[in-house]
């Protein structure tokens, strides 16, 4: 511990975002540029390296987080780099999109603000790409087994750098244009510029990862093809299944879900396209579904320029502290937390029928109703308790030309074929079944990531592909020296 009484004497400091007028006007991540590390030295001292340090059961990656708090406080970058790298693939990912649950098992969270666990990782981050602290690490032999990845979001990747440097041949297929999955296409710019993915994937070639992009595997390559031509296949294409909303009116056009609008307005980004077939611009915008998905199509649609943009969430809203009979530290709390997006949603008053961040809570969709012409024009909600029971008299209609459904993922999308091929158990929940070891029901393939546990966090993904990399490694091989932080029936820290 640098400074014993830094969590007394110094007060949170979190990472100041830009001015919502100056944002809103461009698809650059929402912080100020160099703001973070004059502060985060001092943030750091206010780790209290506590005997039995929580964060780490937080977090599922095991992350040393008063190891390099420590060295932060004391300008030890390189260490830093080192012990953050030492658990984490990517922590310019986790840093910028995590929504830190180490940071609710914060020892100081009991009865005071946390530290800033996630602007001190993203720091180190950073600072370790700026000085040259994150080199290729190739293997220094290769093993002669060969590996294919199937999906290049974290839990591809994950999986697929630690068996590259453990000296497997490993291919990644990933059936969009570019690499990244729900990083490149759901995440949008202003979250997570691509340019943190673009250098991790130079890494990764440099390392001697083969990356197969636009390839279907179930589609454009037999699955059963490929697991004849590898010595393993690992499975991490993710939960990809959205959920619907079986509702009148669902047919309308202008009523889309969010994963077929999120990725249109990043290849704008990208330059694929000058705009978006589906942009919000001039239209009245309704979300439905409260959580960071949600959050993401709001951001988008106000820079956009949307004529106003409303998000119904189904919970009520909840309190600004944490409930310590339902929720009790260490375990993380649902409160009430204003994101990058219902920031600029309330300055810019966005939603004049909702509440002041543009999200009505204890919201349900009753039906959609649409013009002549068979576009939607309007959405009718009505309030519920907390059994999502209706109220009585609280129907009411919101202006829709564009509704948006961000109500999560059930699971692996089927249609490609690959499960099918493959012939895989599945669980009833649509996930696909895994043993101890990750292992399918198929030989010699194994799940990780949301394909197997259902939608989760990005530490959960990255987790999960460093312990699939290291039973694939002792499937090939006898036995390994790669770290497994969780196990495949691991979940977080509930009541």
């Amino acid at each position: 511990m640098a400074d014993p009484k830094g969590f007394m004497t110094t007060p949170r400091e979190e990472w100041p975002r830009r001015p919502v007028e100056e944002r809103v006007r461009d698809w650059d991540e929402v912080y100020v540029p160099g703001a973070l590390l004059p502060i985060v030295n001092r943030q750091a001292d206010r780790c209290m390296d506590c005997g039995v340090p929580f964060c780490h059961e937080a977090c599922p990656l095991g992350n040393l987080i008063p190891e390099w708090n420590d060295l932060v406080s004391r300008d030890d970058w390189r260490a830093a780099a080192d012990r953050l790298h030492a658990t984490n693939n990517f922590p310019e990912f986790t840093g910028r999109l995590c929504p830190a649950p180490c940071e609710a098992g914060c020892v100081l969270a009991i009865n005071q603000p946390a530290v800033t666990i996630k602007n001190v990782e993203v720091a180190i981050a950073d600072r370790a790409w700026a000085d040259g602290f994150a080199p290729p690490r190739p293997p220094d032999r290769l093993s002669g087994r060969t590996v294919a990845v199937i999906g290049s979001g974290p839990t591809g990747l994950a999986a697929a750098q630690q068996l590259t440097r453990a000296g497997h041949t490993v291919a990644v297929y990933e059936r969009d244009d570019r690499l990244g999955g729900l990083m490149r296409y759901g995440i949008p710019e202003f979250k997570m510029e691509k340019r943190h993915l673009e250098r991790r994937l130079e890494q990764m070639r440099a390392e001697g990862t083969k990356f197969r992009t636009s390839t279907t595997v179930g589609r454009d390559v037999g699955a059963v093809e490929l697991r004849a031509r590898y010595d393993a296949v690992v499975i991490a294409t993710g939960a990809t299944a959205w959920r619907e909303l079986p509702v009148p009116g669902r047919e309308l056009t202008g009523v889309h879900q969010a994963m077929e609008y999120l990725p249109l307005a990043n290849r704008v980004c990208e330059g694929d396209v000058a705009a978006s077939p589906l942009s919000a611009a001039g239209k009245h915008v309704v979300i439905v579904g409260g959580g960071d998905t949600g959050a993401d199509c709001l951001g988008t649609a106000v820079r956009e320029g949307a004529a106003s943009v409303t998000q119904l969430d189904i919970y009520a809203q909840p309190g600004a502290e944490r409930d310590e009979d339902a929720e009790p530290w260490p375990t993380y709390p649902k409160i009430y937390r204003l994101s990058a997006a219902h920031e600029e949603a309330r300055d810019l008053e966005t939603a004049p029928a909702a509440h002041a961040d543009a999200r009505l809570f204890a919201a349900s969709t009753l039906h959609f109703e649409g013009d002549t012409g068979g576009r939607v024009r309007s959405l009718h909600l009505v309030e519920v308790d907390a059994g999502r029971r209706p109220l009585d008299g609280s129907d009411r209609s919101l202006p829709a030309d564009l509704v948006l459904l961000a109500l999560g993922f059930s699971g692996p999308d089927r249609k490609d074929g690959l499960i099918d091929q493959l012939g895989l158990a599945m669980a009833p929940r649509g996930t696909i079944t895994r043993d101890a070891d990750f292992a399918t029901s198929t030989r010699g393939v194994f799940v990780a990531g949301d394909a197997a546990r259902g939608q989760s966090l990005i530490v959960w993904a990255i987790a999960e592909g460093r312990a699939v990399a290291a039973a694939v490694d002792r499937y090939l091989t006898g036995s390994s020296q790669l770290p497994a932080p969780i196990g495949p029936y691991d979940r977080p820290m509930v009541v």
